[in-house]
């Protein structure tokens, strides 16, 4: 048997027993690491009962599939062993569902055990062994189905739930120090009748739940003011559990409930955006209260990071009625609530932020952080449905952090390096940039590029009639069309004749790698900024109207439309303007000259075949 100690400091047995085995020296020897690696890494419980069960199955098959089980260990080199982890890891894939994660994190949890000896010096592990936990694991990672945001309407439900469950419990414990402070004293000397004399006393320590016990009353001999508090805590007076439910009634009245907590960590993920196990698992020394807000340090174990924040609230503090989302106040509130609760603890200093109160049947009095498990999610719902709230499934804290991402995406317009601020590029497009978040992003990204292209594509070339041909070398008409002295000389020589127009700067093109020739001319000259149409651009213009009429017989509307749209609206214009005999010029000139249109290959064999 080992054991392993639990998140509230409490121990509690996780039972793995190598003589049950007959590979018991193997079995004996990864149980040694597991426990050295939960002790040293600070597991949480449930990866400590998920190393539990990789040692059983494993040392299960060992002893089913080894010709001699009790020879194997892990520092004898021979084959057989490495053989069997290989065949076990790749026997795990028949036992799971297609897709399941469960034979990857099985196989990686031995995998890191037997690593974890490895680096030891005392604890010889075989070479071939070594070899293989080094390598690749052999079977798929499978996938995990990623949890969606809730709704805008679903976070504004659960946090205006979250918000009455606050009030309801300071108002509970306003009026325990209300009674309290009406207590004649020790309910020995003044009744045991009295709520504010049992208060009292559980209060400053004079008296315990189990010692009260025997003294409360039935039912059938309470007075209307117990069976009061009964009903408002919550229960439903019975004869045979009412002194139970009324130390369930007296200790809400001094300490916050586990639902109470739940209220707290939900409005707290919602207002900083962070995970609830690390929220959670604040201690009171990681709260610095500062001018404008709050600085916590905070543990994010699956990751192995502590990291410190700043969060500043919206102003001064706010009205007790106020439900904002303001991560200072609320701490200010959660620790007002739960000071009575880490005073009944040796350490207050370090305690938790996160405390509850509660009271076993026979009078067992406990305070207790709030355990960040696997369980936590399924407690969630059923504070949830409990209240009549009803939301779309699965009902998971972790979506209240992906609706506080998603909110941001749509804020930062999807620049990944502002919305992942606590995680790696790689961890946030694995688990958020899906959904929701992936439509916001992908639509920012798409508008961005839409939007730089409009504006250095879609307005058109600049066209030059005569005169402004003949004005090109004045240094203001220079300067009017943004060229130098020497590009207006290549203009005005041939120089940058691109066919259709001519070019300020064909290797600075807004459709190619900038020092690159562009590689869209002469197609879609009449779509750029960069184009400058001269006079005697003007019969490659008639030529290649030609050629876009064609265009339109050949392809469809909406075709035509996407491809050709722009260019065609803008060939029109320049050829509008143009005068019936400068029109006529050219078309003689294209005549008389046998002059064709300068098309790339690919124009001609795309569409000609």
């Amino acid at each position: 048997m080992r054991q392993v100690v639990r998140e509230n400091g409490r121990r509690s047995p996780v039972v793995f027993d190598p003589s049950r085995y007959r590979c018991m020296t193997l079995a004996a020897e990864l149980a040694d690491e597991w426990v050295a690696y939960a002790e040293l890494t600070r597991l949480s419980t449930p990866s400590v009962v998920t190393y539990r069960n990789t040692l059983r199955r494993f040392t299960a098959y060992a002893d089913l599939h080894s010709d001699d089980a009790s020879a194997l260990s892990l520092a004898k080199d021979t084959a057989e062993l490495a053989g069997l982890i290989h065949q076990w890891s790749r026997s795990l894939i028949t036992e799971f569902a297609e897709g399941s994660t469960s034979p990857a994190n099985y196989c990686n949890v031995l995998r890191t055990l037997i690593r974890f000896r490895a680096e030891r010096d005392d604890a010889p592990v075989a070479s071939s062994v070594q070899r293989l936990v080094s390598s690749p694991i052999p079977v798929p990672f499978g996938r995990t189905d990623e949890l969606d945001e809730f709704t805008r309407q679903e976070k504004q439900a659960l946090i205006r739930l979250a918000w009455e469950q606050v009030r309801v419990m300071e108002g509970r414990l306003g009026r325990g120090r209300a009674l309290i402070a009406s207590a004649q004293g020790h309910p020995a000397d003044h009744g045991w009748f009295d709520p504010a004399n049992l208060l009292w006393a559980l209060d400053n320590g004079t008296t315990s739940f189990q010692e009260i016990r025997p003294w409360l009353p039935r039912l059938n001999e309470a007075p209307p003011v117990l069976i009061e508090i009964v009903r408002r805590g919550g229960g439903r007076p019975s004869g045979r559990m009412f002194r139970f439910q009324l130390m369930v009634a007296l200790a809400a009245l001094l300490y916050p409930r586990r639902e109470d907590l739940q209220a707290f960590r939900l409005l707290l993920v919602a207002a900083t955006g962070h995970a609830p196990e690390e929220l959670t698992g604040v201690r009171v020394g990681d709260v610095e209260f500062t001018p404008s807000g709050v600085r916590l340090t905070m543990d994010k174990r699956r990751a192995g990071w502590v990291r410190h924040r700043q969060f500043d609230g919206p102003g001064p503090a706010s009205h007790p009625a106020k439900g904002s989302l303001n991560a200072p106040e609320l701490l200010r509130r959660l620790l007002a609530a739960t000071e009575k609760a880490r005073a009944a603890l040796a350490d207050t200093a370090s305690g938790s932020v996160f405390l509850s109160g509660s009271v076993t049947i026979d009078g067992k009095f406990t305070v207790a952080p709030f355990a960040s498990n696997s369980s936590s999610s399924s407690s969630f719902g059923r504070w949830v449905a409990g209240r009549g709230l009803s939301v779309s499934q699965p009902v998971d804290i972790r979506r209240m952090r992906k609706s506080v991402k998603v909110e941001k995406a749509i804020a930062r317009r999807g620049v990944v390096a502002d919305i992942a601020d606590d995680h790696t590029y790689q961890t946030f497009m694995g688990h958020y940039a899906h959904g929701t978040t992936l439509h916001v992003i992908s639509g920012s990204v798409v508008n961005r590029a839409q939007h730089r292209w409009l504006n250095t594509a879609l307005h058109g070339p600049v066209v030059v009639d005569d005169e402004a041909v003949a004005g090109l070398d004045d240094p203001a008409a220079q300067a009017a069309l943004g060229i130098s002295l020497d590009q207006a000389q290549q203009i005005i020589t041939g120089q940058l004749d691109m066919g259709v127009t001519s070019c300020r700067d064909p290797f600075d093109s807004p459709y190619s790698k900038a020092g690159e020739l562009c590689a869209v001319a002469p197609l879609r000259c009449l779509e750029c900024t960069h184009a400058f149409i001269l006079p005697s651009n003007l019969p490659q213009l008639l030529l290649f109207a030609q050629y876009l009429e064609r265009l339109r017989l050949r392809l469809s509307p909406q075709h035509f439309h996407t491809l050709w749209g722009q260019g065609h609206a803008n060939l029109k214009a320049v050829l509008d303007a143009r005068k019936d005999n400068e029109i006529a010029l050219a078309r003689r000139q294209i005549k008389d000259q046998g002059l064709t249109l300068q098309l790339p290959l690919a124009a001609h064999a795309e569409f000609d075949q």
